[in-house]
């Protein structure tokens, strides 16, 4: 790049961050105090929380369902824990198994402060996957809420051999446990940590909808992340921003920690509840919602006599990753509460991809969006040639805010400093890029290419099909076969017969599934993703 060109960068990014506030008329003392903080930091991902406590330490930083805390307060509790963790026998590796609560804030500052890695631990986990995610990652500490204390007396129960993990409990409606993340703070209130001066990195799990999760190293975005995301979606400083995605999904993290380094009240509730969550925007007066895209559809499906108490009117935008959005929902969701919807196609191990717009999705309401300033996308085949626009092929990106690598020390798929996004899609005229499915979704059936999205869709345009799902199965005559679940309606009455002569009056009649179950609902991660592999134990037992 030349110097003409860094130049004209800067001052794009000079011109964001004052648009954002984020360059403020403050009072040199308080640029040098942030600075400071900054530096203390090492400039990892929690270094937002302690610059906020410099700019606006009165603000409210966290509003959870126990009160407010400030800025001030949390970076005050930070220092605190973190102290209070530099006493156990060892800290380098912290596993946090924690819904969205101060509890969660506090060990992922704490953590970062004495530079120890952070395991983020799915909600969700059954003890056996846990037990082998813990071990592979050589945690040493494990901070839970209460009601997970049984998953973690399974994780830890065979540890022969190992050393010894120390368990906090982060959220507690009893007093029953030696070690609470507020009986530490309590204990080492006005103590500061030792800075060791080791970075700490947030080790992020994939999905693991078909597989042992993965640990994805993350040790933070730079500026060009988060010039991406300003010049995309219209967080501003100082206000308040309501994130009820998972804190422990890539997502709800990013929009967590994101939210800290705006200085903006991050409201938030243990469990998601579509009703609390329009009650919370309104009574905060949010200009921002994080969610995953199931929480649109569960905020749709609540009566109209129930969500129309709420405005929702304040709200700037209403931002979603981790999973496909239903496009009918996307438009009815804009109908009622004004056109704030953004579509965010991120993956764990490249991190911001794409985004949605508004705009975008009123012209095309299932498309994920154009590439993120700083991002470039390719669509290649198998043989790595590039496809002309409308063809489908792997999604290959190049940005500046990929992973760390995998903590096994594996990586993804590479070609020409393009990683696989492990999605295949296509892009559109107007550079709008549309995801198919996963690669691995695709199937073959009779020699014949399927991806399972594209009969999803179908599905869902019949007037009786509220929710469908559609993957491939082993069949010993065609090597595989489509198999359907689906949710129908309220009031709706469609036959097996009725939906596969719906598939095969708008697809080749080799896109019809073999199979279409009516499930009352599908089965979904804490993350909203579809669990496909409880869809195929089913479709196999069948």
């Amino acid at each position: 790049m030349g110097i003409t060109d860094k130049l004209t960068a800067t001052a794009g990014l000079v011109n964001t961050m004052v648009r954002a506030g984020v360059i403020a008329p403050l009072r040199p003392d308080k640029y040098v105090r942030i600075a400071g903080a900054m530096a203390r930091e090492n400039m990892n991902v929690t270094s937002g929380f302690a610059s906020s406590a410099q700019r606006c330490g009165n603000r409210p930083g966290l509003i959870d369902e126990l009160g407010t805390l400030t800025f001030g307060e949390l970076d005050r509790r930070g220092d605190a824990f973190a102290a209070a963790l530099q006493t156990l026998p060892s800290a380098k590796v912290v596993g946090i198994m924690a819904r969205n609560h101060r509890g969660f804030v506090d060990s992922l500052i704490a953590a970062n402060r004495i530079g120890a890695d952070v395991l983020l631990l799915n909600t969700s986990f059954a003890g056996p996957a846990m037990a082998e995610v813990v071990a592979r990652e050589n945690v040493d500490v494990i901070i839970y809420d209460e009601e997970f204390t049984a998953t973690v007396d399974r994780a830890l129960a065979d540890r022969a051999g190992r050393p010894e993990v120390t368990r906090i409990v982060a959220w507690t409606d009893t007093e029953d446990h030696p070690l609470t993340v507020e009986s530490l703070i309590i204990d080492h209130r006005g103590l500061q940590p030792r800075r060791t001066g080791e970075k700490s990195r947030v080790i992020l799990l994939t999905s693991g909808t078909t597989g042992t999760p993965k640990g994805a190293k993350h040790s933070g975005g730079g500026v060009d992340a988060l010039k991406a995301i300003l010049d995309r979606t219209p967080w501003r400083t100082e206000e308040t921003t309501v994130v009820v995605a998972p804190m422990f999904h890539a997502w709800g993290f990013s929009q967590l920690v994101f939210a800290a380094s705006m200085a903006c009240t991050v409201v938030t509730r243990r469990k998601f509840d579509p009703q609390a969550t329009l009650a919370l925007v309104d009574k905060y007066q949010a200009t921002g919602l994080c969610v995953v895209p199931v929480m649109f559809d569960r905020i749709m499906e609540l009566p109209d006599h129930i969500r129309n108490r709420y405005s929702g009117r304040s709200l700037r935008f209403a931002a979603a990753s981790g999973s496909r959005m239903r496009p009918d929902v996307v438009i009815s969701f804009m109908d009622q509460f004004g056109d704030v919807i953004y579509n965010n196609y991120n993956a764990t191990e490249a991190g911001m991809i794409a985004t949605a717009t508004p705009a975008d999705l009123r012209a095309a309401p299932d498309t994920a969006g154009r590439p993120a300033e700083g991002t470039e996308i390719k669509i290649l085949d198998s043989d790595f040639k590039e496809l002309p626009t409308g063809e489908v092929g792997t999604i290959y990106v190049r940005n500046s805010t990929q992973f760390d690598g995998y903590t096994s020390g594996a990586t993804k798929d590479f070609h020409e400093d393009y990683m696989s996004s492990g999605d295949v899609g296509y892009l559109d005229v107007a550079g709008r890029l549309f995801v198919v499915g996963r690669d691995d979704e695709m199937i073959v059936s009779g020699g014949e290419n399927v991806y399972p999205i594209e009969v999803e869709k179908t599905l869902l345009t019949h007037p009786e099909v509220a929710e469908a799902t559609v993957l491939g199965v082993d069949d010993e005559q065609y090597g595989q076969r489509l198999v359907a679940f689906v949710v129908l309606a309220d009031g709706a009455a469609a036959t097996e017969d009725v939906l596969k002569q719906h598939v095969r009056d708008n697809l080749a009649n080799y896109k019809v599934p073999r199979s279409i179950t009516v499930l009352a609902e599908l089965p979904r991660n804490s993350t909203g993703k579809i669990d496909r592999r409880e869809l195929k134990e089913l479709a196999n037992g069948a």
